[in-house]
């Protein structure tokens, strides 16, 4: 698997309902808790009007976008910490994730029930915040356990290592998550190694209605701005309904337009969750595709190669880089070449986000 982000939250907070949209999988909708018990997991388009307009230059080849891997989790309910509902399942799935994206239910449905009996964003926030870091100082506990043994042995480096987790140990109790607590350098691969559920990236995701923004809504945003994180509005049923009935985009611009709507708040959800993990997209043409890649900030251009097949990197020599407005310019590699557009990256050479890159290997 890629890049994963996992749906959370409680039942009936309509998850599968934007999986189903999300991914176009048809994973299974119904109206109590508890329908999803084994994960259900789909691969989203990220959309990329630069792919679109590259792929104008090259109508002969297929457009391969790049995606992001979506898993549906069960819902979480208060106790789940502890095993309740489908705790020890839901807490294990998603420690599979690279981050969170937390469906928040923002709409009023009589005939789905909510397993709280009513309406309240800010209350079902605060219950998966709470279980994931119980969750988490249960986890976080065990290890300090063992770090408090290994201190009284020969490893000098222990007593500061122990001290370092008993602090992350103490900041989870008062209810902050890992990710917004600073890990000190003794103990950063071990967080790594244990991978602690709130030391993942959140997205908020208000799901509300057919009519949009509404009183709960504007309540998750504010709660996610509390958070320092970033939140988005989906119309979840609408989506879900446009993903099954338009197969076109100009069948899709049509049926928004009924909404007033330019595009779908699916859209804005594969940016952001895009945004979260730090990621940018490298295209290439060679073959018969033109083709986004995923790749993090950062990466190299022999590990950017290694992403295509991993003889590229084992086997690579130099990348060619052209910038997207160069080429789209003059729609011409041959022409970038001939008057010296083209960027010759070695080994070390890191990838910038929107390039074109063609890999020369040997």
């Amino acid at each position: 698997m890629g890049f994963a982000c996992g749906l959370v939250g409680l039942p009936n907070a309509g998850k599968s309902t934007i999986f189903n949209a999300l991914a176009n999988a048809g994973a299974r909708v119904e109206c109590y808790p508890f329908c999803t018990i084994e994960a259900n997991v789909g691969s989203a388009a990220v959309p990329d009007t630069r792919l679109d307009r590259l792929a104008t230059l090259f109508p002969e080849k297929k457009k391969v976008p790049t995606h992001l891997d979506v898993i549906d989790i069960a819902g979480l309910v208060q106790g789940a910490s502890e095993g309740e509902g489908m705790g020890n399942q839901f807490l294990s799935e998603i420690r599979v994730v690279d981050a969170i994206l937390h469906i928040v239910r923002c709409f009023e449905d009589p005939n789905v029930a909510h397993v709280t009996g009513s309406i309240d964003p800010l209350r079902d926030i605060g219950i998966v915040e709470t279980e994931l870091l119980l969750k988490d100082h249960e986890t976080l506990s065990r290890v300090a356990a063992r770090l408090h043994g290994e201190s009284r042995g020969p490893d000098r480096h222990a007593p500061a290592r122990e001290a370092a987790w008993n602090v992350l140990v103490e900041q989870v109790a008062r209810g902050h998550p890992v990710r917004s607590v600073p890990i000190a350098h003794e103990i950063a691969d071990l967080v790594r190694e244990t991978s602690p559920l709130t030391a993942k990236p959140c997205l908020f995701v208000a799901n509300v209605d057919d009519g949009g923004e509404n009183e709960y809504s504007r309540a998750v945003f504010a709660a996610a701005r509390e958070r320092g994180a970033e939140a988005v509005m989906l119309r979840g049923r609408l989506e879900a309904e446009i993903g099954e009935a338009c197969s076109t985009p100009e069948e899709r611009a049509a049926y928004l337009g009924e909404y007033g709507l330019s595009e779908t708040g699916l859209t804005a959800l594969v940016r952001a969750g895009y945004r979260l993990l730090n990621l940018i997209t490298f295209f290439t043409v060679e073959g018969p595709e033109v083709r986004a890649w995923t790749v993090p900030v950062g990466t190299t251009a022999r590990a950017a190669g290694g992403k295509i097949h991993s003889d590229f990197a084992d086997r690579f020599v130099v990348a060619e880089v052209m910038t997207l407005d160069d080429l789209l310019r003059t729609g011409s590699e041959k022409v970038l070449r001939d008057a010296g557009k083209i960027r010759r990256a070695g080994h070390d050479a890191l990838i910038a986000d929107g390039e074109v890159v063609h890999f020369v290997c040997a």
